[in-house]
């Protein structure tokens, strides 16, 4: 049957969404229009086509046992030299990302892996590009703000064309909840200082 794949993440509501997206185009990132602002929870993961089914059982279980949370978002920071990332800082909600994509891997699960870096929750804004580029990412975000409530995950799978496309969402505690979880309700975000136009 063949295999598919697949990633776990967290997206990241409008508007910042596509402004952190356009951004990310803006730096030179020649993914950034395949890839939705998102946070990690399980990164690109093959799997056969044949336990989807599991996989899609496992995420609702894990979903239907999962909370609403603060998410904010302050700053920048780097992986470099380690690996050549420049991401947008999560100052609130890392520790449940965390917790979750711990349960979304647990080794008894469909989704089970290990990871090749410690796992660190953020939201990538440059990824591969020159180092002048990722040094412009780095400092013309380094004012950015955006704080919202996270209400659940969505489960996503890379197109031949590398694009990923959304499959299918995971409120939290849908199985308490008629019709699922309250939509997402962005709080905040401060442009006061914007980033530079690209070209």
């Amino acid at each position: 049957m063949g295999t598919v794949t697949l990633g776990v993440s967290i997206a990241v509501p409008e508007p910042y969404g596509s402004f952190l997206q356009e951004r990310r185009a803006g730096f030179g990132d020649p993914a950034a229009h395949g890839i939705p602002t998102h946070v990690t929870l399980l990164p690109p993961t093959e799997v056969d086509v044949s336990a989807l089914p599991a996989v899609e059982d496992h995420l609702a279980r894990v979903a239907a046992e999962g909370r609403p949370f603060p998410m904010r978002l302050e700053g920048t920071g780097t992986f470099r030299p380690l690996s050549p990332v420049v991401f947008v800082r999560i100052v609130e909600g890392a520790e449940e990302c965390a917790a979750l994509q711990e349960r979304i891997r647990a080794e008894s699960g469909p989704c089970a892996r290990e990871l090749q870096f410690p796992y660190h929750p953020h939201v990538t804004v440059a990824h591969g590009i020159d180092e002048e580029a990722m040094d412009r990412a780095f400092a013309e975000l380094e004012e950015y703000e955006a704080a919202w409530t996270i209400t659940g995950f969505a489960l996503y799978e890379q197109g031949a064309d590398g694009v990923w496309q959304l499959d299918r969402e995971y409120p939290f505690g849908a199985d308490e909840q008629p019709g699922g979880a309250p939509p997402v309700v962005p709080r905040q975000v401060d442009l006061s200082r914007p980033a530079a136009p690209s070209h």
